[in-house]
């Protein structure tokens, strides 16, 4: 240590206090990396890895990034995982006495990204805290770069995982009780990209959790938040905001806390893939997601806005009401929604400048964009405000342009500013006296310097002679050799070149001292001026998020009205009750594909009586999947307030949709396909409620024929018999023997896909009607696949031996075969009749089983139970 200079031994003192963080160390203009985080940071990053004292025993490896191109890197190395600590110099090295000082001024992580160019325009960057007490899990998650930070407390470990999962959290801080329990490993399978740090106990005493939050929002009077009585929400909250405060190390007074929508929609995150709201299940794409589809706001706050709204669809059918009836009002009046989002297009983004503002990292140009977004306000107010609905009525009258603001900011601020705050040329001209007089010497010093050149030529008789500068000799007077015999004596010699002589004179060196030091000022002065605005922008910063709020509502509104004049969606009527009554619904990403044949749309009637289970039949491929998800859609558009793909639609409010929907396995955790399967079963049958909506699709069909149908059989009957339940369900299924529940329960309906054949061959009609299909035309479809001819005979074959009972159970001839020597007697099963085995099983060897119905079958089953119990 002792052999170390000065800056390395500051280094390692300020390295020792961020141990799991990478250091950017500035020096100059650099931000430099040494030691281990040098050669990290240089595979990833892959620039150069040089060494401090290079080619001697105590070299240290080095690596470093410009300051001004900064960010990229930080964004590549947060994207890798890693944490980075951004040290600066702060104080000026020209009047430092030995080593500058240099302090850490804020920790990048994954969740805590500020620069709009490294976050996703259109998603929120979630940090989450989670924390314990009382039997309770509370979980608080903030987005800082939107001020977004809410709080909620669930007791249900699966809730909890799939409310995290939902968000894709990007980092999560937990108490150290958590650490290498199950959450690490739910993370690990889950959410790749998410850093967990765990951190003491003393970030999550939750003691002074409400004081800390009255002085985060001290003008919020009452605080919407009370924590009296939800510990567990309240450590999570307190972590977090230590957390971030320790992090940043400013102000953080843009974050806005609320409870986390209590009133919404309960989508898990199996719901989320397998209905493909936000990404595609075939290659994790956007394009082709419900989000893709709907998302044509013209702000990427809007954008945001939509996304959430689409998460977390809601559950009162007054709040849907309120923004149909909005979205309607938009979509009526063409020339109000043409102007509206045309204006908005003016609008940047306004939550996330806001955000950089109060934490004191905005730059001259963020300004300039915060100013522009405020003056569209006016306008769209006034085009609101003939708007009789009751949102858009609030929403105009919470707008704030913040004139005041706005007028210092074009006072003060160039239209066209450096980027940095360091550069200068960042103030207008006629803002501030002193700095126009140091401008005006700094910018008129080119007419000084040729009044003076023209002077010293008329004074000494040289002709060519010239004042010149250079940065590392300043100003100089320049004559040849072939006159130096001329030069004054006043002159003193400053550089000899080749051909050439170059000196300065008392009048120039004073005037360089002038200049030079007016340019320092200059740039100073600036630098103070913009803090000062910035300062005055940030005292704002309510009512910046407040309006950036409201006007992220107007854009999404507005795009859900573009979307329903332009697909022709209409709008749903919602309430309480308990039917599910479309006609003509679309399946609003299946009919933006253009098919060939063009979209087919179907209705759908659903009620808690007479309907509630629609069991859909019909072969692959004929659109039974896509019907059931498209009944699905349909209900989360009308729940977030949505105009909906159907000719009419009767939306009685849903509190959850469940999906056993697809067969991917999932190896990477150690289950099959038909353990996925059944646990997801399991999950709908243990939460759903009698509001639910319930899409399952195949069940069974990972396992073997029989034991596949009887899991299918018992799932429908638990659904549709269990008070606790009585869910609205959609059961497309193979199993057409499942037809036969209609037959004994009331509530169960059977539905079936049209098809037409056409001799060996078979067309879907993509029809849904009433009646159930007796045949699945699993070869007609194996066909249509392309299998071969031969394939396809023999399968015929095979079916007709089958259905006339011709052959066992592996295809081959029901007929006496001799056992090879090797062969060995299969093991007899254990009777499960012991002492009426004998009735019963002469019974069986009776029963023709192909040419018995399900029926049937449980009146068999019903009476042998009877003779087993005597």
């Amino acid at each position: 240590m002792n052999s170390l200079t000065p800056a390395m031994r500051q280094y390692l003192e300020i390295k020792e206090q961020h141990k799991d963080a990478i250091l950017f160390y500035q020096m100059g203009d650099f931000y430099e990396m040494f030691f281990e985080d040098a050669v990290t940071a240089s595979r990833i990053l892959d620039i150069t890895l040089t060494s401090r004292n290079k080619n001697k025993d105590d070299s240290i490896p080095l690596c470093g990034v410009p300051c001004r191109a900064a960010s990229p890197y930080i964004a590549r190395l947060i994207d890798s995982g890693y944490k980075v600590a951004v040290c600066e110099q702060v104080e000026d090295p020209g009047s430092a006495k030995g080593v500058v000082k240099r302090a850490v001024v804020r920790v990048v992580t994954p969740g805590l990204v500020l620069d709009a160019e490294n976050l996703p325009a259109k998603e929120n960057n979630f940090l989450g805290a989670l924390a314990r007490s009382d039997n309770l899990f509370g979980l608080a998650f903030m987005d800082i770069s939107t001020g977004d930070f809410r709080v909620f407390e669930v007791a249900d470990w699966d809730a909890l995982l799939d409310e995290i999962l939902s968000l894709n959290l990007r980092e999560l801080i937990a108490h150290e009780e958590f650490k290498g329990g199950k959450l690490a490993k739910a993370i690990a399978q889950n959410l790749r990209g998410c850093l967990v740090d765990y951190l003491p106990g003393r970030y999550f005493a939750s003691e002074e959790v409400q004081d800390i939050l009255n002085n985060l929002d001290p003008e919020e009077s009452p605080p919407e938040v009370d924590f009296s009585s939800h510990s567990a929400s309240a450590s999570a909250a307190a972590a977090l905001i230590r957390y971030v405060e320790e992090t940043q190390r400013t102000d953080i007074r843009h974050l806005h806390i609320r409870r986390h929508e209590p009133d919404r929609l309960v989508l898990d995150d199996t719901a989320r893939k397998n209905l493909e709201l936000f990404s595609t299940l075939r290659n994790a794409g956007k394009e082709g997601s419900l989000f893709h589809v709907i998302d044509d706001a013209v702000t990427t706050m809007g954008s945001r806005k939509l996304r959430w709204w689409l998460g977390y669809p809601l559950t009162d059918p007054v709040r849907i009401g309120e923004r149909l009836t909005a979205v309607r009002e938009i979509k009526d009046d063409h020339l109000c929604r043409m102007n509206l989002r045309k204006t908005l297009k003016e609008v940047a983004d306004l939550e996330r400048l806001g955000s950089r503002v109060s934490m004191a990292v905005a730059n001259p140009r963020d300004l300039v964009a915060l100013k522009s977004s405020l003056r569209a306000v006016p306008p769209i107010r006034e085009l609101l405000k003939e708007k009789s609905s009751r949102l858009l009525s609030f929403i105009s009258s919470g707008l704030d342009e913040i004139p005041g603001l706005t007028a210092l900011i074009d006072a003060a601020i160039l239209e066209d500013p450096a980027p940095g705050v360091r550069d200068g040329d960042i103030i207008r001209r006629g803002y501030d006296d002193e700095l126009d007089e140091l401008v005006s010497i700094t910018r008129d010093g080119r007419q000084w310097i040729a009044a003076l050149e023209e002077k010293e030529r008329r004074n000494t008789g040289i002709s060519n002679l010239r004042v010149g500068f250079n940065n590392v000799f300043g100003y100089y007077i320049e004559v040849t050799k072939a006159n130096c015999h001329l030069v004054p004596d006043s002159y003193i010699r400053k550089q000899t070149l080749v051909n050439a002589e170059r000196y300065i004179n008392q009048e120039l060196k004073e005037y360089e001292f002038t200049v030079l030091n007016a340019e320092e000022k200059r740039k100073q002065r600036e630098y103070d001026l913009f803090l000062k605005v910035r300062e005055a922008a940030a005292k704002e910063i309510k009512k910046i998020m407040k309006t950036a709020g409201f006007l992220a509502e107007i854009d999404a509104l507005a795009a859900l009205a573009e979307i329903a004049e332009r697909y022709n969606y209409t709008c749903p009527r919602v309430d309480g009750g308990d039917v599910i009554e479309i006609k003509d619904g679309r399946h609003p990403v299946v009919e933006r594909m253009h098919l060939p044949e063009g979209f087919v749309p179907n209705d759908v009637d659903l009620d808690r009586n007479g309907r509630r289970m629609l069991i859909i039949t019909g072969p692959n491929m004929a659109g039974k999947s896509t019907y059931i998800r498209q009944v699905a859609l349909i209900v989360l558009l009308a729940q977030m307030g949505s105009f909906v793909p159907a000719a009419s639609a009767h939306i009685g409010v849903v509190d959850r949709i469940f999906t056993r929907v697809g067969a991917a396995d999932s190896l990477s955790r150690g289950e099959s396909t038909f353990m996925v399967e059944m646990n997801e079963v399991a999950s709908i049958l243990n939460n759903a409620t009698p509001r639910s909506l319930i899409l399952l699709d195949e069940v069974g069909r990972g396992t073997s024929t029989f034991d596949g149908l009887s899991i299918a059989w018992a799932v429908a009957e638990y659904i549709h018999d269990n008070p606790q339940i009585g869910a609205r369900t959609l059961f497309a299924t193979h199993y057409h023997q499942l037809t036969d529940l209609a037959l004994t329960k009331e509530g169960i309906k059977n539905l079936s896909v049209a098809v037409k054949e056409w001799g060996d061959r078979i067309i879907f009609l993509r029809k849904i009607v009433e009646g159930g299909s007796s045949r699945s035309y699993g070869i007609q479809v194996a066909g249509l696949a392309g299998v071969p001819p031969e394939v396809i005979a023999r399968a015929r074959e095979i079916l007709e031996n089958l259905e006339r009972g011709e052959f066992d159970d592996v295809g081959m001839p029901r007929i006496a075969r001799p056992r090879k020597a090797t062969q060995k007697a299969r093991p007899v099963q254990p009777s499960l009749f012991a002492g009426e085995e004998t009735v019963i099983l002469d019974e069986l060897r009776r029963l023709d089983i192909m040419n018995t119905t399900p029926l049937e079958a449980l009146g068999m089953i019903h009476r042998w139970k009877k003779i087993v119990e005597k």
